[in-house]
Order: structure tokens, then C-alpha cells, then sequence
């Protein structure tokens, strides 16, 4: 499992970042990201917190450690100041909490984040087929989730994505230990979404050349 979208205790997760972590390395996984919430109050907050606390976890835990954030339930307006924000203060991966169907995001978040330039868009929920075709040409990647509530989309957000040509990612945005999903059951997950086996590791490879692209190094176990 690579995944891209997680939560410790700097936001709504129970977890502190090295149990997050290595909960994770004994789960299976290759590559974690802790993404908490965020907004104008925290970024500044979060983000040195994280990367101060990740520092040395792969040597340590034999896993890719990320320190990222999820821009959450900003005004659409002032989405690209947070992204840009973020990225200065050091954020390695840079998700926003999209329109799921489980909870009141502000319409034109979707458009608002993937303008901005985020590197995942997490469940995007009832997605317009112009976002998409806008996130296939700015390189955002869209999220299948394993969390229950945002996953009802899923589907949604697959069949868009391939018929059009965006990239998708797997995540599972944990907040507790038993939300760590091994990789066999995100795949079953992303089946029922209705990707193809090929489809699934396409957006495995995603995930991992998002990965590769932050750290410079090849992600160990292969492709």
C-alpha cells in the first residue's frame, strides 16, 4: 500500500506521527503521507511539526515517510493563497478535503483546489465531467477512498477518470489504526469502484511517482 491521505493527532486522528508510522511499516506499507487538516489557523503549525517529526522514520521504520497537508473547508477563494502557503512552509504533499457527499463542503472547492495546483484531490465526490478534463490538464490526481461516508462516489469518480483520462490515486485517509488498509482489501475497494486490474495498478504507479517525485529516489519493493 502507498498511501497519500492520512490523519495524527496535529488534527483529528488518534495517532502521533511515529505510531502512525510505524503501524503502517508493519501493515505492509511502502509509503505513507500524514496529511492533517488544515487552514490559515494551523498550516503553520502542522507543517514544520510533521516534518521535524518524520525526519528519520525511513531509515527507522523501512518506510517513505511524507509530511504533507489536507487544506480542509476553506473558501473556495482562498484556496490557491492555502496551497501556495503550504507549499512554502515545506508541505511534501498537498491534498484538499474535496465535495464528498458526507459532509457540507462549500461548492467550488473541487474547481478551486485543482486550480491551485494540489496534488491530490481527495473524494471529490459528485465531480463534473469539466473538473475532470481540468484535473487531467493541470496533473491532479484524483482519489478513490477507502473511508467509509466519502467512498460513496467512488464509482462516480472512476468512471469519469478513465473515460477521460485523469489520473487517479488510492488512499485511505486513516484516522485510526484500524482504518491502515493492507493493500489486498484497497484493491478490492477500487474493483468495486469498477477499475480494471490494469486501471488499479495504473493508479498504484501514480501513487508511487508522486512519491519518487518528493523524496528523488526510487520507492523500494518495485513498481
Amino acid at each position: 500500500m502507498i498511501d497519500l491521505h492520512t490523519h495524527s493527532i496535529f488534527s483529528d486522528g488518534e495517532l502521533i506521527p511515529s505510531e502512525l508510522v510505524r503501524r503502517a511499516s508493519v501493515a505492509g506499507y511502502r509509503a505513507i503521507a500524514i496529511t492533517d487538516h488544515g487552514d490559515f489557523s494551523n498550516l503553520d503549525l502542522i507543517i514544520p511539526r510533521l516534518l521535524k517529526a518524520t525526519k528519520g522514520m525511513r531509515e527507522s521504520f523501512g518506510i517513505e515517510v511524507l509530511a504533507g497537508i489536507e487544506v480542509t473547508y476553506l473558501p473556495p477563494s482562498l484556496m490557491a493563497q492555502a496551497v501556495a502557503e503550504a507549499r512554502r512552509l515545506g508541505a511534501q504533499i498537498v491534498v484538499c478535503h474535496g465535495e464528498t457527499l458526507s459532509e457540507p463542503v462549500a461548492p467550488g472547492t473541487n474547481r478551486a483546489a485543482i486550480m491551485a495546483g494540489v496534488d491530490i484531490l481527495g473524494h471529490p465526490g459528485l465531480i463534473t465531467p469539466e473538473e475532470v478534463r481540468m484535473a487531467r490538464e493541470k496533473g491532479v490526481h484524483l482519489e478513490i477512498t477507502t473511508r467509509k461516508g466519502h467512498s460513496l462516489a467512488n464509482g462516480h469518480v472512476a468512471k469519469l477518470a478513465v473515460e477521460i483520462g485523469a489520473k487517479l490515486v488510492i488512499d485511505t485517509d486513516s484516522h485510526a489504526p484500524d482504518d491502515l488498509t493492507p493493500w489486498e482489501k484497497a484493491e478490492r475497494i477500487a474493483r468495486g469502484a469498477g477499475l480494471s486490474t490494469e486501471q488499479i495498478a495504473a493508479a498504484r504507479a501514480n501513487s508511487q511517482r508522486l512519491v519518487e517525485k518528493v523524496t528523488g529516489r526510487a520507492l523500494a519493493g518495485g513498481s
